[in-house]
């Protein structure tokens, strides 16, 4: 593997720009160092926008066919570095590397860009008569700006960049400042089977200069994808509106889980674990609040408990760990706060107190109430709120009196009477009896303050084109 404090760089026009100034990235298992990243200004985002806004004319002109295996030669390249990748994900992000960690992230990452290297958006033909033809046509807009978080930082990345290579657009990719590393090894990765200027990468530190503000106001980015949390969202969307851009916004969610009556609590309790603390719950589409019917209220609790207690919870690169560390200090701050406030009104079923360094248990705690900010702020973290209901519409009413509206799940044996419930839940995606489950072929987007625009599959990939319709 490479050593990431010294070799990884940027990539504008297929080559590395030399960037004197370089910030330290933390291992979050460790508290060392994982790395370092280059600290990008302006200089080097015009550097990377010029490269790809030239590349443009060449890679929009190519065939679907072309396109298409271009993608293909992007998963492959991705899947004989998978391990390579992981490894630098773990380091940074601090997930461990088996489980629902860094090789499943990587193995999601390879299988959504082969997917997507499969999708087409064909030709329309809206009228052929002897009035005439009419074809509606998909363009690509040009260049695409992708700003990604620290939860996901690969598989993200791939969302956002495959579709938007896949209908010929060209790329500027900033991630995390909090997980640099794999992502711009990914982009060196790339560049090794893409022209030159096709993708490109900048990184900066926290500071004095904000990179994503400036990627949202420039000019020659037609499009911004970004994932992150509403308020960066909102910021995103703000300073884009002068240049009218393009914008696909998934954000933040808070999401419910609602468990009829008739559920077996003993079935379902491995399925909710895995929906409120995949990814340590660090996971935008995970479940944050458990609405039980007081009729197995007990009985839900008891068996969640249950499972959780033999979830190891350790350092990435231990074997063993099913569980990391929360990534950062300041989401490690948020969770502890709001777990603070929690262990005053609630009654604490498993966790609640923190341990070495940025390792937090996971943390259940029945009794909670609307009015609870573990409720109703989006935690982020290995901790769920447990509260208990008596009529449905109750709630369903709680569910859905958030501004968010991202994901949510139904937990019942009855399959349809859990769809009619789900249908009037006010969010993106509902799963039933599973929580979190996207797969590359199903739209993905959010309701109300969760988002704009959708991703996967289709309809994600039309986000990155714009109609023309010819009348001949």
């Amino acid at each position: 593997m490479k050593d990431t404090t010294e070799t990884i760089g940027l990539i504008a026009n297929g080559e590395r720009p030399e960037t004197p100034r370089r910030f330290d990235v933390t291992n979050p298992g460790t508290g060392g160092v994982a790395g370092t990243a280059p600290d990008a200004g302006q200089e080097e985002l015009d550097r990377a926008v010029a490269a790809a806004k030239a590349a443009f004319p060449m890679w929009s002109a190519k065939s679907d066919a072309e396109l298409a295996a271009a993608c293909n030669a992007v998963a492959d390249k991705l899947e004989q570095h998978a391990e390579e990748l992981a490894q630098l994900i773990t380091a940074e992000q601090g997930k461990p590397l088996d489980g629902i960690g860094s090789r499943w992230e990587m193995g999601g990452a390879v299988a959504w860009a082969r997917y997507t290297a499969g999708l087409s958006l064909p030709l329309q033909v809206l009228q052929d008569t002897d009035q005439g033809r009419v074809e509606m046509h998909r363009k690509p807009l040009g260049v695409v700006g992708s700003i990604t978080p620290w939860n996901f930082p690969v598989l993200i990345a791939v969302w956002h960049i495959l579709p938007a290579l896949r209908t010929g657009n060209t790329v500027v990719s900033k991630p995390s400042p909090l997980t640099p590393l794999a992502s711009l090894r990914m982009i060196e990765l790339m560049n090794e089977v893409l022209p030159a200027g096709v993708v490109n990468s900048v990184s900066c530190q926290d500071g004095a200069f904000n990179m994503g503000a400036a990627m949202s106001a420039h000019v020659d980015i037609a499009k911004i994808v970004f994932t992150g949390s509403c308020g960066t969202g909102q910021k995103v969307m703000q300073s884009g509106a002068e240049t009218m851009k393009r914008l696909t916004l998934e954000m933040g969610g808070n999401d419910a889980g609602i468990v009829l009556p008739d559920a077996n609590p003993e079935q379902i309790a491995e399925g909710l674990f895995w929906g409120a603390f995949i990814n340590n719950g660090q996971t935008c589409a995970a479940m944050k609040r458990l609405y039980v019917h007081d009729d197995i209220h007990d009985a839900v609790c008891d068996a969640l408990v249950a499972f959780a207690r033999n979830i190891k919870v350790g350092e990435g690169s231990l074997e063993d760990s099913m569980l990391g560390p929360v990534q950062n200090q300041m989401q490690f701050d948020k969770l502890s706060r709001l777990v603070a406030q929690a262990k005053e009104r609630g009654q604490v079923l498993l966790g609640g107190e923190p341990g070495q360094g940025l390792f937090y248990p996971p943390t259940i705690i029945a009794g909670m109430g609307a009015d609870d900010p573990l409720v109703y702020e989006e935690q982020f973290g290995p901790a769920l709120p447990i509260i208990r209901y008596t009529e449905l519409e109750d709630a369903l009413l709680q569910a859905n009196a958030l501004d968010v509206g991202l994901g949510g799940s139904v937990w019942s044996g009855d399959i349809a009477a859990a769809k009619s419930v789900a249908l009037r839940m006010e969010c993106g995606s509902v799963w039933v009896n599973s929580h979190g489950m996207i797969q590359p072929n199903a739209p993905f987007g959010g309701a109300k303050k969760s988002g704009l625009g959708v991703e996967f599959g289709e309809e994600g990939l039309k986000e990155y084109t714009q109609i023309q319709v010819i009348f001949a």
